[in-house]
């Protein structure tokens, strides 16, 4: 008789059927080839958090507790096939026409109606979704936001369907602007149809959904990044800056495009939005819903959090510039005055809350962050009480230190000329410090602000400091700041964590090289000794390691310099290497340069034959060249086909002659004097002019041109059987005979 089951049995056994349920699932739900969507936020491993398998996020315990989830359902295998067929016709992008691709969307519209819940949710149809999104027109777009509808609170937390939700965000914008101006393209053809609620309105209506749930949200791994979007339109500012990118997006986001783009539509996304008053209405209560509640150590807590510190930032630059209107009311609490308490007077005690913050984020990794922006945004009065009671003392150290430096860099930006002679003063002492450390922004960021604010005197003094850090020999300056090798061996040699940072260590000393050749005197000078004492094999490094010392030697070859053989130098240096060059991606680059730089000029100039040493060169390998892009590019930028078909117009191209007449009005010009028959139907009978016009004559040698002719050298040549003089008349042989013959009679 089998024993009695315990109950610990009856638990194991319970937990044994949930994993089998739970394994069968996941096999069903993987049935069909899935993508691997790219992660969101660049965290590193100890930060990310679990993700259950239908795409929302784990929560930890004690966390905010999320809304209910819903489940949308699966699509059938037939389903995601033929999606998946779509969305590789849409990135093929084969349509003969625009009316072709729209009749094709239209359809896949149709087939996805009732579906784009699931759409949107599913692994490996969410990328379809989007690019619907991209291609769709205003009407879709409206009638998407109403699928969507009571639903966002739980798509922006998908880790699928938040791509989609900032997407068609994303893309709904720029048509709040135009219904704005009273610009309307999504009336209904049928006049029984109800038309589509208004653009902001939509945007109202998602903004209500998500009320009450912002405070967990700022911190979602997925929602998190919809939120951020969802202010960026609200605010009015540019999609499309580099520095509103990195905001809504990490480094990882997967770049979806559409095959093709309006004007009108990039224009709207890379300029300031005029945007209706209730968006600014909006935004403030965001602010104000998310941060209300939460005390000063969960707001610290925020700043350091990986996910909530990129919302913070947005939150705290909104804040300031929304209510630098209504400075003057001390009754609003705002979020800088909730970080900063009682500033700028408090600041000047190193004890008080205020002191503690900015002193606890200066040396954060994530914090410093938060931290650059307060002293970029922050009023003038907050930033005086930081510059003086905080970072004048130690401005040399925190530049040294490799987070503290940031936020110090943007105090430099913000000192005035007198503050900046007395932090140059006291960094001078640091500079070998900071060139052993690789400090190269640091070093950037007081050469630009000298020149700015155009201290001369201290320009000159950083230099010497420069040069000294380097041994006073000006010519090891581009081979230590570009890191240029002249073997392998020394790579190799190199210990791991200099090789993970070292293209990150050649763009900031390339960035710095670039600075120098642009500021006139010393620096300038510097540079150019270096580049011209540079050997081949060095300038080659330099022009095809990557994209930033290839600038480097790109402006050198566009920069006066008092060296007259200085370009010469160059371009006689990486002229037997021309064909190399073209071929490389970075190299393709300078070798534009050369075509660009003048023949003659103030501080620059190129013979003529160096460029034509180096066409000839191209022209041999021109099959070669329009095989790449990057060859393709070099043979536009030089000409190479007028090189080829019309080589003295490419010469008069080349030298760059301003007084030279246009070559092409020129050439058609010499040919039609040359005898260039015209059409059969304008074609005049041998001797008469055209009809209405009298015959044009030459004067005879000592009489004056009469008045309101075109001057005699660009009189055409007088036809056959005409003679010179002013009672000249058409004979033929008989007559010219008789009239010999009778002359000599006389």
């Amino acid at each position: 008789m089998p024993k009695p089951r315990t109950k610990r049995q009856a638990i194991r056994e319970e937990r044994k059927r949930k994993r089998r349920e739970k394994a069968f699932a996941a096999e069903e739900a993987s049935h069909a080839t899935k993508r691997q969507r790219l992660e969101e936020e660049g965290d590193t491993a100890k930060n990310e958090d679990a993700t259950f398998e239908d795409g929302y996020e784990q929560r930890v315990p004690g966390g905010a507790p999320g809304a209910d989830r819903e489940f949308f359902g699966m699509l059938s295998d037939e389903e995601q096939e033929y999606f998946r067929s779509v969305d590789e016709q849409l990135d093929i992008d084969d349509f003969p026409s625009q009316e072709e691709r729209e009749l094709y969307l239209t359809g896949v519209f149709t087939e996805a109606q009732g579906k784009e819940l699931k759409l949107a949710c599913s692994q490996s149809c969410s990328r379809l979704m989007e690019r619907l999104i991209l291609m769709s027109n205003t009407r879709q777009k409206k009638k998407l936001f109403e699928q969507f509808a009571g639903h966002f609170l739980n798509l922006i937390q998908h880790r699928f369907a938040s791509h989609c939700c900032e997407t068609l965000f994303l893309q709904s914008a720029p048509i709040v602007t135009r219904e704005l101006g009273g610009e309307r393209d999504d009336l209904p053809d049928d006049t029984e149809e109800k038309p589509l609620p208004y653009m902001e309105e939509l945007f109202l209506l998602t903004l209500d959904e998500l009320e009450g749930r912002l405070g967990f949200l700022v911190t979602d791994k997925f929602a998190s990044h919809a939120l951020r979007v969802l202010l960026i339109i609200l605010s009015g500012r540019p999609l499309e800056q580099p520095s509103t990118k990195s905001l809504m997006h990490s480094k990882k986001k997967e770049r979806i495009a559409a095959p093709w783009m309006t004007s009108s539509q990039s224009e709207l996304s890379s300029q300031l939005r005029p945007v209706p008053a209730s968006f600014t209405l909006a935004a403030k209560k965001i602010i104000d819903d998310s941060t209300k509640g939460m005390s000063a150590t969960e707001l610290r807590v925020l700043a350091t959090h990986p996910t909530g510190n990129p919302v913070l930032q947005l939150f705290l630059e909104l804040d300031i510039a929304l209510s630098s209107e209504s400075e003057g009311e001390s009754g609003e609490m705002t979020l800088l005055w909730r970080l900063l308490p009682g500033a700028p007077a408090t600041l000047k005690d190193a004890t008080t809350e205020a002191s503690d913050f900015v002193n606890n984020m200066m040396y954060d990794a994530i914090g410093s962050r938060l931290l650059e922006v307060l002293i970029t945004r922050c009023p003038g009065k907050i930033f005086k009480a930081l510059w003086k009671h905080v970072f004048a003392d130690r401005i040399h150290s925190l530049l040294r230190n490799d987070i503290a430096s940031y936020p110090a860099i943007q105090v430099l930006n913000r000192l005035s000329k007198e503050d900046l002679v007395d932090a140059v003063k006291k960094t001078l002492p640091e500079i070998p410090k900071l060139i052993s450390l690789s400090r190269f922004n640091v070093v950037k960021t007081l050469f630009e602000r000298c020149q700015v604010r155009q201290v001369s005197a201290e320009i000159d003094t950083l230099t010497k400091a420069l040069l000294d850090a380097y041994g006073s020999d000006a010519r090891s300056l581009i081979p230590k700041l570009c890191l240029l090798e002249s073997g392998e061996s020394e790579e190799e040699k190199e210990p791991e964590p200099f090789a993970k940072n070292r293209s990150a260590l050649v763009s900031h000393g390339s960035h710095l090289a670039t600075t120098l050749l642009a500021i006139p005197g010393s620096p300038r000078r510097a540079i150019q000794t270096s580049l011209s004492s540079l050997p081949e094999e060095l300038l080659i490094q330099l022009a095809t390691a990557s994209a930033p010392t290839s600038h480097v030697l790109a402006d050198a070859l566009s920069t006066p310099s008092h060296d007259k053989i200085l370009h010469k130098t160059l371009v006689a240096a990486l002229r037997p290497r021309a064909f190399e060059l073209a071929k490389s991606e970075h190299g393709s680059r300078v070798l534009s340069a050369v075509i660009a730089t003048p023949s003659r000029g103030d501080g620059i100039s190129l013979p003529f034959h160096f460029k034509e040493t180096i066409m000839e060169q191209l022209g041999q390998h021109e099959q070669e060249l329009r095989e790449s892009f990057e060859g393709r590019r070099v043979w536009r930028n030089w000409k190479g086909d007028l090189w080829r078909n019309r080589r003295s117009e490419w010469v008069a191209w080349a030298k760059e002659v301003d007084s030279a007449p246009n070559p092409a009005a020129a050439s058609s010009g010499q040919k039609q004097l040359r005898g260039q028959q015209q059409p059969r139907a304008q074609q005049q009978p041998r001797g008469q002019e055209p009809s209405g016009q009298q015959p044009r004559r030459r004067q005879p040698r000592g009489q004056q041109q009469p008045t309101g002719q075109p001057p005699r050298g660009h009189q055409p040549r007088a036809p056959r059987g005409f003679q010179s003089g002013a009672n000249a008349i058409k004979v033929g042989d008989n007559d010219r005979k008789r009239k010999r013959i009778i002359e000599g009679a006389a």
